[in-house]
Parts: C-alpha cells; sequence; structure tokens
C-alpha cells in the first residue's frame, strides 16, 4: 500500500492523495475511509471533506465505481495489476485532531483522510510527500527516503500524525535510552530549559510507575495558536497537542495546561493505546466501536495525568488540588448523575460525549472517570493496608494483556481491583461505576483516608447563589447553561438557552468578557426581580423573589488540621509527599 500526499495552491486548503494498492485480485474491490478516529468515541464522516475522487489502473484507464455507503467505495478492477485512487482532502479545521493546509504547513491525521482496503488492513504502508524543498517534517513513522514514510500497517499509518512546515521548532533529550521529541509550530517562543526540565520530571515520574515504554520513540507536537484553544489527542507513539494564544505559552494557566495535557495524553500510550478495551482491539474504522470501559480509558488517564504532575513536584498541592476540585465541583453541579451512569456514559459517548446534550442526561468519563479512579486507589490502598493501590492494576493491565497482545473486559479491571485490594469491588462498582448516584459520600471517604476532608462556601455568583441558574457571559450576552432542579429559577420556568435582556427594566449588557448581570441582580437583591428574557426569537416576563434557601455550593478540599499519624502515612504513600 502506497500514498503520496501533494497539493498545489495551499490557500484553497485542498490535498492530494493517490492511494496505490498491488496486486489487485478479483473483479470488484472495497476502498474504506474511516467513519471516526481512535481518541475521539463519536463519528466523524470525514468523506465529506472530499471533493473529487476516481479509481485508475496502472496504466491510467479509468475505473467504475460507485459509493455504497457514506464512507465506502466498490471499484469494479477486474483486469486491473494495480489499483490507483486519487481524491482530494478539503483540510481547513486546526486542532489536535483534524487535518490542516495553508501556506505555512501540511498538518495531517492520516486516520482523517487515508483510504484503505479492509481485507488488506495489516499489510504494510509507505506514505511520500512532496513537499516545500525548506520543509522539514516532524513524524512518528520511519523515514525510509527523504519525505518517504514507512508504517507496519495501516493501523499504524493511522496512528502516525504529522507536522511538514518551514517554521517547525525543535528540542529533544533522552530518558532511560527513549527519545523524545518536541516540536513546537505556530507563533511562540518555548523556554526550552524550563520546558525540557518539567517534561523530564513527570516522564521519569510516569516510567517509574509502569517500569517500561511501549514505544522507542516518542514526539510531542503542538499546534500553537493566536487565539484561546485547548485540545489533546494521544497516539501510540506521538501525541498533537493544540494550545493558545500564543503570547501565554509560557506562563500562568497555560503553561500549567500545556503541562497537564502532556502528562495526561503521554499516560495514554499506556492506557487506551497499549491497554485496550476487548472490544477496540483492533480498532474497526467502520463503524462504533462500543465499550463501558471509558471510565477507565479517560477517567484513569486523567486522574494519573494530574497526579504524576504532582507527585513528581511540577505541580503544587494547590495546583493539584484546583484541578480535583474542579472535577468535582463539575460533578456535583450536574444532575445527570443522578440519571445515566459512567459506564453507560462511555457506551453513550458515541451520541453526544462531546457536547453538553440536554440538560442532566449524562456523566463525564472525564471528571466522573478520575473522581471514581481516585475512590478506586483509595478503596485498594485501604484494604490492602497501602500494600497496593491502583498503580498496581494498571501494571497488570499493561503487562499481562497489553504487552501479550489481548483486550481487557470490565470483568478483568474489576476482578483486578478485587486481587490488589484483597476485598469485593461491589459496594462501588454497583453504586458509582454501573448506578446512577452521587460520588460525594464516596468522595469524602476516600478523602478521609488521606487526612483531607470536603468543604464548601456559597458562589460567588448571585444568579447561582440565590436563584440557581448558571449564566455564560460572551460577546456581551448572558445565557441561561443550567438551571437547579427545584431552585427559584427552575419553579419560574427559566430554561437552558434563555437570553437575559433586562433586570428590572435595567439592561444586561456588557463587554467580550462578561456582563453586568450580577450587578443588577445584586443590586435589587432586597426586592421582587422581574426579568425579560428572549429564547427562540421569543420574548417573555418572569419574576424571582430571594428565599433563604441557596444553590450550586463552591467545593474545596482541604488538609483536616486533625490527622492522625495513620492518615498523614496514607497521604505521603498515596502523594510522594509529606503530609
Amino acid at each position: 500500500m502506497k500514498y503520496i500526499v501533494s497539493y498545489e495552491h495551499p490557500h484553497n486548503h485542498y490535498i492530494d492523495i493517490e492511494f496505490i494498492a498491488e496486486k489487485i485480485r478479483g473483479g470488484e474491490t472495497l476502498i474504506q475511509l474511516p467513519a471516526w478516529r481512535p481518541g475521539r468515541y463519536e463519528l466523524g464522516n470525514f468523506a465529506k471533506n472530499i471533493q473529487k475522487w476516481g479509481a485508475f489502473d496502472e496504466n491510467g484507464n479509468a475505473l467504475k465505481f460507485e459509493k455504497i455507503t457514506k464512507d465506502c467505495w466498490k471499484v469494479f478492477s477486474k483486469g486491473a495489476k494495480q489499483l490507483h485512487i486519487k481524491y482530494n482532502y478539503y483540510a481547513v479545521d486546526l486542532n489536535a485532531g483534524s487535518t490542516f493546509l495553508d501556506e505555512t504547513q501540511l498538518y495531517m491525521n492520516p486516520v482523517n483522510c487515508c483510504v484503505y482496503i479492509p481485507d488488506r488492513i495489516n499489510e504494510e504502508c509507505q506514505m511520500e510527500l512532496i513537499l516545500p524543498e525548506k520543509y522539514k517534517v516532524a513524524c512518528g513513522m520511519k523515514e525510509i527516503g527523504k519525505n518517504i514514510f514507512s508504517a507496519n500497517d495501516f493501523h499504524e499509518l493511522a496512528d502516525s500524525p504529522f507536522i511538514a512546515s518551514a517554521t517547525l521548532q525543535h528540542n529533544m533529550f533522552v530518558y532511560e535510552g527513549t527519545e523524545f521529541n518536541i516540536w513546537f509550530q505556530g507563533e511562540c517562543k518555548p523556554d526550552w530549559g524550563k520546558v525540557i526540565n518539567d517534561f523530564f520530571i513527570f516522564i521519569n515520574e510516569q516510567y517509574m510507575m509502569m517500569k517500561d515504554f511501549p514505544f522507542e520513540v516518542y514526539h510531542f507536537f503542538f499546534q500553537i495558536l493566536p487565539t484561546k484553544f485547548y485540545h489533546g489527542v494521544e497516539h501510540l507513539n506521538s501525541t498533537v497537542i493544540a494550545l493558545g494564544p500564543s503570547y501565554n505559552l509560557m506562563k500562568g494557566e497555560l503553561y500549567e495546561d500545556m503541562l497537564g495535557v502532556s502528562s495526561h495524553e503521554l499516560f495514554h500510550s499506556w492506557n487506551i493505546k497499549s491497554i485496550r478495551p476487548k472490544e477496540m482491539l483492533p480498532y474497526d474504522y467502520t463503524k462504533e466501536n462500543y465499550s463501558k470501559l471509558g471510565y477507565v480509558a479517560e477517567g484513569v488517564t486523567t486522574y494519573y495525568g494530574d497526579l504524576f504532575l504532582y507527585r513528581s513536584g511540577v505541580f503544587s498541592e494547590v495546583d493539584y488540588l484546583k484541578t480535583v476540585e474542579e472535577r468535582l465541583q463539575k460533578h456535583l453541579d450536574n444532575f445527570g448523575r443522578y440519571n445515566l451512569s459512567v459506564a453507560d456514559s462511555s457506551f453513550d459517548n458515541w451520541l453526544d460525549g462531546y457536547t453538553p446534550g440536554v440538560p442532566n442526561r449524562k456523566t463525564s468519563i472525564y471528571d466522573e472517570g478520575s473522581l471514581l479512579s481516585f475512590i478506586t486507589d483509595v478503596f485498594i490502598r485501604k484494604n490492602s493496608e497501602n500494600r497496593n493501590s491502583l498503580d498496581d492494576v494498571m501494571r497488570y493491565l499493561y503487562f499481562d494483556y497489553a504487552k501479550q497482545k489481548k483486550g481487557y473486559t470490565e470483568t478483568n479491571y474489576k476482578k483486578a481491583v478485587e486481587e490488589f485490594g484483597g476485598a469485593k469491588y461491589d459496594d462501588i462498582f454497583d453504586l458509582y461505576v454501573h448506578g446512577a448516584n452521587t460520588y460525594e459520600d464516596a468522595f469524602k471517604d476516600a478523602l478521609d483516608y488521606i487526612g483531607c476532608e470536603l468543604m464548601h462556601s456559597p458562589s460567588k455568583k448571585f444568579c447561582e447563589r440565590y436563584y440557581g441558574f448558571k449564566v455564560a457571559e460572551t460577546a456581551g450576552k448572558a445565557i441561561i447553561t443550567a438551571v437547579y432542579p427545584g431552585s427559584i429559577a427552575d419553579i419560574a420556568e427559566l430554561r437552558t438557552g434563555d437570553e437575559l435582556l433586562l433586570v428590572n427594566d435595567m439592561q444586561v449588557k456588557g463587554d467580550g468578557s462578561g456582563t453586568n448581570l450580577n450587578e443588577w441582580l445584586t443590586y435589587f437583591a432586597a426586592n421582587a426581580i422581574k426579568l425579560i428574557l428572549t429564547n427562540n426569537g421569543v420574548a417573555r416576563i418572569t419574576r424571582l423573589i430571594v428565599t433563604k434557601e441557596e444553590f450550586y455550593p463552591q467545593y474545596h478540599i482541604q488538609k483536616r488540621k486533625t490527622s492522625t499519624d495513620a492518615q498523614k502515612k496514607n497521604y505521603h504513600l498515596w502523594a510522594k509527599h509529606p503530609f
């Protein structure tokens, strides 16, 4: 299998791709384009980006074909020794999982745009790039010639994104004989000393836990954008991470985000790229690959991604607890926790996993999954008297399943937790993995084991605290995004999507960063408030009256002042930091 990638007019964003297959047999050949990409468990419908598509034999003679599904073609290839598929792909989206072309770069995730023959998916592949002379290529595939790369099969090709550009910035280091490459594309000024030092530290922490790398060389590909952005996608020996804005990259929250997502995506090399649910080994690119194990694939990875940074000292205790509090806050603000378990949400991720979806329907494999991982980690530590932990479970899944090229099941995971914990996992499994319940009490118990406690305080936003509704304030508008069930706002029939126009006849307005909504609500707090709202072009009036009841409390984690020596020891063994 060979691919030739070229382009003529980058400002049009069309990439030209030629797919060449040798040894054609039979009268018909199926040509498939993936319907989704691993790392994002929803259908991608990439075929919508193809403008032209044709099939030819080795002599350039056109072959008849017909499209039989949204992303599969049947070519009538009788008599052809070679099959040449020539098509183009519109590449205008720039994020961590997309394919993009302009005057500055060719960035490709092959799984978006490379076709394959389904019954020959395990054959070796080559990709040749026709590029401007000054372009460098950052790629995880083996380079066998000038801009020619080789993959063992389509699975490796599909999992090997690359960036080709004249403006790539690159540095590297070696850890335990393994080469780590860091690439930046886009306007940015990386502080290489700081970046390499911090990356080295958290990579060391991951290796010390997992005892082995599933790759020989690894690449961090960063797409740095001029506007606010945050997105990461995992691959076996690389990750693509899109961040912005450029000017904040090396400071404050954005630099912390860069470290956080980098640690998360690197751990995915073990957890999901190597440790794979049985339903996803191998991937079937033609349809949904349903699994209820998203709470392990994404939840455990999210939990460890942040914990590695804390354990290694890259994150302070304050930095780490802030990330946990954010995930806990999302859980306790989300009434979907009473409607769909995290296991069922894993399965349903294919429906709407990356959008808010209908109100209060589902939970998150990332947020609830990470909280559940902490609860499970403490369950194992507590019942094994700190001899074992979730660390042992992940090593077991890696060495006994991934390294043996076996997929694991939910039963395998549950059994491993019980064996390392020395106790039945049924209560947590039934109540919190497969049950639609709040995690609050279980989370409090887990915190208590390490000498911490959960505190709460009133929301700083008047609309949340006293009325029970949340708003998004952008472009000078205040739009309701959530309503607390049974709250004053709910009784007054406020709903998601409402735009707030007037508070007691005072206009709600603002700039790009916020509005004056909460100022007016606070100002009129002692009185009944008249709201004028609009939704779907229809305006309406409603009234709110403050009561003693409060909603949407803010949650905080802190160490107990009365923690015992045992709790302090537990904390130290868990965090690798003294209490």
